[in-house]
């Protein structure tokens, strides 16, 4: 076998990646959830059914596998919600897997639009809420919601959409499933006072928790090798933020905006960045404004662990890399070595000498984008300071209004000489996450009916206005199931860029140090499964959806719930947009959201 003179000499670099790629997948995998598709899984099931079964304190309790199984779906990834009471239990029994090739039944989570709920809810929903609260339950949140279950693989149109549910979240532990009964009975009642049936009263368990150099980088096309590895350091939405003050904290930037003019009328050209106040401040109970000649309270981009995941993503994409060169070098000896030859695989070679020759260059233009970041961004104290914090609100909720919205916001003056050079507004990287058809598909997926998302130019996409309270409560798109839906995104700090659904009607949520207030509700959705929308980190970014091919804001994420610790949300909480915006004029009065360049 003759060598060939264009194969890749892989440098020390590419080839240490290679190990280090082996050795991360080793020590990040996580164990695969076994699928029920075996004889002693059903016989396990089977056990656990009886046990619980013998177990059971009351006849409103779900036994074991309903308790665990139920949601199964939502978050995708096997952190879904336990189940502690329905109202529906003894009318819809849960199916249990029988079977050498059992499975357990998928779910996923719908907004609530044009229902009965959907014309009475701004007045039920409070008196909801406040029939749990007379109870003294510890509850955390009141959520509109369907759950649409998914059919077998082939049969896809034998899935479905259920009823209308009131989707009440509990501290873990807290509720009894006979006191979420009667408290069911009560709802279902007034319900039916205010012409609305067929509702399902479900009650699971769910923890609040909020989500908290050289000048930054440009935007590169999709073209370039370092294309997706580079977002973490460049001036789009999504930028991971961390400040001095809370250095083992990160959140993410919500969006850029000119002062145009400052308090006192006078022209300013200064640009801030806006993200919560929870991410940019300890003390979050007190109204901060940074006054001239006090200490700054430095802004910048990654925390320690958000900028060491980012290296790490610059090493696996040159193993992944160098793996498909050497498949490519291979390739080409094989077809070089072969005893007869012809024109198809003399076509074959040339086309895998490119293929080489773009790895050849990619690997070489990651090695050298991976010196540059280590070199000139690994200093967070002197390479990573991108502003400092200029003014916070308090953390508080709209009493005085009366819409009991979430106001979580800070805003830090970005410094001109790191942000101007590559500043381009509120602009989204859609990144290389998804490849363009897909994402198409993930927003108002129609069935093969034409959509309201186009792929932007170069992946960005930019921010030209805000959803009003109409907008989000009548949107004008349907899913594949013929329902009224706004699907929306969000590029954060630790999930990049994600899907979900807008729940259609507001949630009542109680947080962790006893404060309600009323949020829109965010649910995981995704094309063939279900991805998380949020997690810890992701605190202040931006939510949008796409109407005649322009994006508009929604709100800004702030906490979410999910089943304890460290599990996945199965549910995301945001500010509106239109009121967030309306929040920040009153300090900031002539705020300009939508300008292009940094210099007017």
């Amino acid at each position: 076998m003759r060598e060939h003179p264009g194969l890749l000499k892989l440098s020390l670099f590419a080839l240490q990646c290679v190990g280090l790629q082996g050795q991360q997948r080793k020590a990040h995998s996580s164990p695969r959830v076994p699928a029920l598709s075996d004889v002693t899984m059903a016989s396990n099931l089977s056990a656990l059914t009886f046990a619980s079964d013998a177990t059971t304190a009351s006849v409103h309790d779900p036994d074991v596998y309903e308790k665990t199984s139920y949601y199964n779906g939502i978050t995708g990834d096997g952190d879904h919600p336990d189940l502690v009471y329905r109202s529906d239990f003894l009318t819809t029994p849960f199916p249990k897997p029988v079977g050498r090739h059992a499975s357990l039944p998928v779910k996923s989570l719908r907004g609530v639009f044009d229902t009965p709920l959907n014309r009475v809810w701004d007045a039920v929903g409070p008196q909801i809420r406040d029939l749990i609260k007379a109870r003294k339950i510890n509850w955390s949140s009141v959520d509109p919601a369907r759950f649409f279950t998914h059919a077998p693989l082939g049969e896809e149109a034998k899935g479905s959409l259920g009823p209308v549910v009131i989707w009440i979240g509990v501290i873990p532990g807290s509720t009894s499933a006979d006191t979420a009964h009667e408290v069911s009975q009560e709802i279902l009642t007034l319900l039916r006072k205010n012409g609305v049936d067929n509702v399902v009263v479900e009650w699971r368990e769910a923890v609040p928790q909020r989500l908290a150099g050289p000048p930054l980088m440009r935007h590169v096309d999709s073209s370039n090798a370092t294309h997706y590895v580079r977002r973490f350091l460049t001036a789009l939405l999504g930028v991971p933020l961390s400040t001095e003050e809370m250095e083992d904290s990160q959140g993410t930037l919500t969006l850029w905006f000119h002062e145009d003019k400052d308090k006192d009328g006078n022209p300013s050209n200064k640009v801030y960045g806006i993200s919560n106040c929870h991410v940019l401040r300890k003390n979050t109970t007190v109204d901060y404004e940074h006054r001239g000649g006090a200490p700054m309270d430095h802004v910048r981009v990654c925390g320690m662990r958000r900028f060491q995941r980012g290296l790490d993503e610059i090493t696996k994409a040159i193993a992944d890399r160098v793996i498909l060169a050497d498949l490519w070098t291979r390739d080409i000896v094989t077809l070089q070595a072969k005893e007869r030859q012809d024109a198809e695989d003399a076509k074959a070679v040339r086309a895998k000498q490119r293929q080489l020759e773009d790895e050849t260059e990619a690997i070489a233009d990651l090695e050298a984008f991976h010196d540059e970041v280590t070199k000139f961004w690994a200093n967070i104290k002197l390479h990573r300071n991108i502003g400092h914090v200029q003014y916070a609100a308090a953390i508080s909720v709209d009493v005085g209004g009366g819409t009991l919205y979430t106001s979580d916001w800070a805003a830090f003056l970005a410094a001109e000489a790191k942000v101007s050079d590559e500043f381009e507004g509120n602009v989204v990287d859609l990144g290389s996450k998804y490849d363009p058809q897909v994402l198409t598909n993930m927003f108002y997926p129609l069935g093969g009916g034409s959509t309201t998302f186009r792929f932007p130019n170069e992946g960005k996409l930019r921010i030209e206005g805000c959803a009003t309270q109409e907008d989000l409560a009548h949107p004008t798109e349907l899913d594949s199931e013929g329902q009224r839906c706004l699907i929306v995104g969000k590029d954060g700090n630790s999930t990049d860029l994600t899907v979900g659904r807008y729940a259609g009607l507001v949630s009542f949520i109680l947080n962790e140090v006893g404060i309600e207030s009323v949020e829109l509700g965010i649910y995981n959705s995704g094309d063939k499964t279900t991805e998380v929308f949020s997690a810890k980190g992701d605190s202040g970014s931006l939510v949008w959806h796409t109407t005649n091919g322009k994006a508009r804001v929604v709100g800004q994420l702030h906490s979410g719930h999910n089943k304890g610790g460290s599990t996945s949300n199965h549910v995301t909480y945001c500010t509106p947009g239109w009121y967030l915006l309306g929040q920040i004029k009153t300090r900031f009065k002539h705020a300009d959201f939508y300008r292009t360049t940094w210099s007017a």
